[in-house]
């Protein structure tokens, strides 16, 4: 009851379940309706926040594509009563720089308004229970409709055109509108979108897709985020009806792990799965207080490091541990090392060498650090 009726064609992807006692229950779809519901059970009117947890589908996984049954999404939604347009621009200010900043390849938000493709059905005579099923279905829409007189005539659809000005002007200041596009062709699927809606998407050159240096169209290599204003959607878990204007942005996170992985795996070098700057090693047994001694001063002066949990570990498998963890640098000691007051620290990607008194070792891993 919770669920339904708020995902209109996408319905059909819900988890639904049933325990011991025959009650029918459903694992979460998203994390849009959950939110709503939390804001209209503690009487919430204006909050911003960020969640990152596990939704569920009930649709054909494609592993490549980073597409799951079971997989995590990023929220990040502002409610509240405010002038229009301003946190919905935020909310695209904010998948831009998320994007840019992991460096995922070419991008691009596609924007429109659920208002003026209800007010486009409206003019073509679609019937009112028809509107949402060809939401679901959309595939092209021609831009000159907008121009229509009749579309200009309707109130809905005048709703939406205004705000989608004031919505680009805003863009224009946040400085992002050269990855921002208006199309009429996307209509998000999700019944509880009122108004903006966008989709985020990857894009390449059709010449880097078919290795043919001749073509210069660009393509969509999928969907990484999406979201829109639901203004009606905590309205109806409020007993009295009462509605509290939102707007959200889901990211994909599986799907940008994806191709973050596959970009990795395409590249030379090599992926990091841990943040340790150092891994503290030995170069001969009995080594182990020694070791402890160090690590015990890096932590100290808040270098990042660690050991493995050997008493004598054979150099040559501390060294391959730092190739295959990413880890950048070892600190090598062994009696000749301890005698001079020195630590070998190695550069794991060019195999340097290079002896540094221990007092300076901490300031010497920050400097070499900074550069990776």
């Amino acid at each position: 009851e919770t669920l339904t009726g708020k995902y209109g064609e996408d319905s059909k992807l819900i988890y639904d379940l049933k325990d011991q006692g025959g009650e029918l229950l459903s694992l979460r779809y998203d994390l849009t309706v959950p939110f709503a519901r939390y804001l209209a059970m503690n009487k919430i009117t204006n909050i911003k926040r960020y969640h990152i947890a596990k939704v569920y589908r009930r649709d054909n996984p494609a592993m490549t594509r980073g597409r799951y049954r079971e997989f995590y999404q990023c929220d990040f939604d502002i409610a509240g009563q405010f002038d229009p347009m301003i946190p919905d621009a935020e909310c695209l200010k904010i998948v831009y720089e998320i994007l840019s900043e992991l460096e995922l390849g070419d991008f691009l938000i596609k924007v429109n308004d659920r208002r003026i493709l209800d007010g486009m059905f409206a003019v073509c005579g679609v019937p009112d229970t028809k509107f949402r099923t060809i939401c679901s279905t959309v595939d092209k829409l021609d831009k000159k409709l907008l121009k229509d007189p009749k579309l200009s005539q309707n109130k809905l659809a005048l709703e939406g055109l205004n705000d989608m000005k004031i919505l680009f002007q805003y863009l224009e200041l946040f400085g992002v509108t050269d990855k921002i596009s208006f199309d009429l062709s996307l209509a998000r699927g999700l019944d509880y979108y009122t108004g903006v809606i966008y989709e985020a998407v990857l894009i390449q050159n059709v010449g880097e897709q078919q290795q043919n240096d001749h073509a210069e169209e660009s393509v969509s290599v999928g969907s990484v985020a999406g979201g829109g204003r639901y203004d009606g959607l905590v309205g109806m878990f409020d007993p009295k009806g009462r509605k509290v204007p939102c707007v959200g942005v889901s990211i994909g996170i599986e799907r940008i792990f994806s191709i973050m992985e596959q970009k990795a795996e395409a590249s030379e070098g090599k992926i990091r799965t841990t943040e340790t700057q150092v891994l503290v090693a030995a170069a001969q047994k009995k080594l182990l207080e020694e070791r402890m001694k160090l690590i015990a001063e890096l932590w100290k002066a808040g270098i990042k490091a660690e050991m493995l949990y050997k008493k004598n570990p054979k150099l040559l498998n501390q060294l391959q541990y730092c190739e295959e963890s990413g880890i950048p640098l070892v600190a090598i000691i062994g009696e000749q090392e301890l005698k001079d007051g020195v630590v070998k620290l190695r550069d794991v990607s060019t195999r340097e060498e290079v002896d540094v008194c221990r007092q300076n070792l901490v300031e010497e891993i920050r400097r070499r650090s900074s550069q990776f």
